[in-house]
């Protein structure tokens, strides 16, 4: 996946300071740059050695966001986890003087293992399909099983409050994002269809899951974790530039993701139809299984709350497609699928909206037992 650099960077200055700060890596080196990724530049290092290590690096040039392209915090989190039962990889340094690479970066280990786009899993075998989604949760939930305050995470985020700071986030970055205006047209991306009414409904503090104040991802999802080269289990998270303390409901609703698209018939991409209720692929799980799956693990029973999470899932990923809009009006995209993927900013909103109708239809529900 790693192929010609398109945002250049000094190697000379790169050199100078790994041949200070990281004696494992042995310079002169050689740069390529990943494809996959909207955000944060990542590029796969080889040595003298020929050996491979990864650095991930913000944007240049002014940022869209400025509470986005947190890369010191990813480097923090990584480091937390190293001596856990979670799967990530070694990290060799942060650096946050720009003067370096143009931007703060950090080092970290080169996973050697299969990175999948797509979570139909194509291409495996209907025991592999069903294992490899049965450790993403069972993964996804020994995250969600640490105590902050253990791991040298008790700073890094309030342990309450979570979904109303995410909600005042999120809002914020839409009004922003919404005023960016392409360099060439001069055409604004625009609001996300019905944010108003949305945001109202989410700030209804009555409907709001309970807090539990534990490490969370922030975008866990089939394609930011590796899987072993040959066998079904995960050996690394990445992407963790979304990362805080928060509700575990957030990651596991983010999870879920293809199971609550085909349950309005519209999907994002072709994979998405093997989750639809009438498909037949073999080994692929069952919304409800993922969640008994993660509650044997997690030790607690996400169900009653889960309408709630999977609205605010989808309207936070219309933000996040907004996001990525934004940063291609701009030309500062990462990705080269970054138009496509801004257009799916309305589709997210639009099933947002229905979730919100039935999460509204489960609190009434479960108000008059």
């Amino acid at each position: 996946m790693a192929g010609p650099v398109r945002q250049p960077i000094d190697i000379n200055s790169l050199e100078r300071y790994i041949d200070s700060n990281v004696p494992d890596i042995k310079t002169p080196i050689t740069l390529k740059q990943f494809g996959f990724g909207q955000s944060n530049p990542t590029y796969q290092i080889t040595d003298a050695k020929s050996a491979r290590y990864v650095m991930r690096k913000k944007p240049p040039g002014k940022l869209v966001s400025k509470s986005a392209h947190k890369v010191e915090r990813e480097y923090r989190i990584i480091n937390a986890l190293q001596n856990t039962d979670v799967p990530v990889p070694r990290v060799y340094g942060l650096c946050e003087d720009s003067s370096v690479v143009g931007s703060p970066f950090y080092i970290m280990e080169f996973l050697d293992g299969r990175i999948i786009t797509e979570p139909n899993f194509p291409g495996a075998s209907p025991e592999e399909r069903t294992e490899m989604w049965h450790d993403a949760v069972r993964t996804l939930a020994k995250l969600h099983r640490l105590n902050p305050k253990e791991i040298g995470l008790e700073t890094y985020g309030k342990p309450t409050g979570f979904y109303n700071r995410q909600i005042n986030t999120f809002k914020t970055l839409g009004d922003a994002q919404s005023q960016t205006k392409d360099v060439e047209t001069g055409r604004e991306v625009g609001k996300v269809p019905r944010m108003d009414e949305i945001v109202a409904f989410f700030q209804d503090m009555k409907s709001q899951p309970k807090d539990r104040g534990v490490p969370i991802h922030g975008d866990y999802k089939i394609d930011n974790l590796v899987y072993h080269k040959t066998e079904p289990r995960v050996i690394g998270i990445l992407d963790w530039e979304m990362s805080t303390i928060g509700h575990p409901l957030s990651d596991l609703s983010n999870l879920i993701v293809p199971w609550t698209i085909t349950a309005f018939s519209m999907e994002r991409r072709n994979s998405h139809k093997a989750f639809a209720p009438n498909a037949d692929t073999p080994g692929l799980t069952t919304r409800e299984q993922c969640v008994t799956w993660y509650k044997e693990v997690a030790g607690w029973d996400p169900a009653p709350e889960l309408s709630w999470s999977t609205a605010f899932a989808m309207w936070r990923d219309s933000i996040i497609f907004q996001g990525i809009a934004s940063r291609y009006a701009v030309r500062q995209a990462s990705s080269e699928q970054a138009k496509k993927v801004g257009e799916e900013m309305v589709p997210a909103a639009e099933i947002c909206w229905e979730l919100v109708q039935r999460a509204k239809s489960d609190r009434k529900v479960r108000a008059s037992l």
